[in-house]
């Protein structure tokens, strides 16, 4: 199933402030472009390094930039696509720090 990316405007205006970033998110954003995900292993098959998250959160966590961004998404499927909701992005550091509060799983920035 086609993957449809809810608020990629959230991902370009991240991208605005941290221009370090930007070919990273741009070549993330091509591959979802032609992602075709039907089960939540998909997404791993697609990003190797993505984590799947618990608690019936329906998240995955992906690294981005060599793994010095991270992206939260809650995820989604229905019959004919596979949506994809921006939670949180930040640097891995942010990332640790977040984890450390337990907000992974919860987290809705958006």
């Amino acid at each position: 199933m086609q993957v449809h990316l809810v608020k990629k405007q959230t991902i370009q205006n991240y991208v605005n402030s941290h221009a370090s970033g930007k070919s990273s998110f741009e070549k993330w954003i091509t591959v979802i472009k032609y992602a075709d995900w039907k089960i939540p292993e998909d997404i791993r098959r697609t990003f190797g390094s993505a984590d799947l998250l618990g608690k019936g959160s329906d998240r995955v966590v992906f690294d981005i930039g060599g793994n010095n961004y991270r992206m939260i998404c809650k995820y989604y499927f229905s019959g004919t696509m596979a949506h994809l909701f921006v939670c949180w992005i930040g640097t891995h550091a942010e990332y640790d720090e977040l984890c450390k509060s337990g907000q992974q799983f919860i987290v809705n920035a958006y």
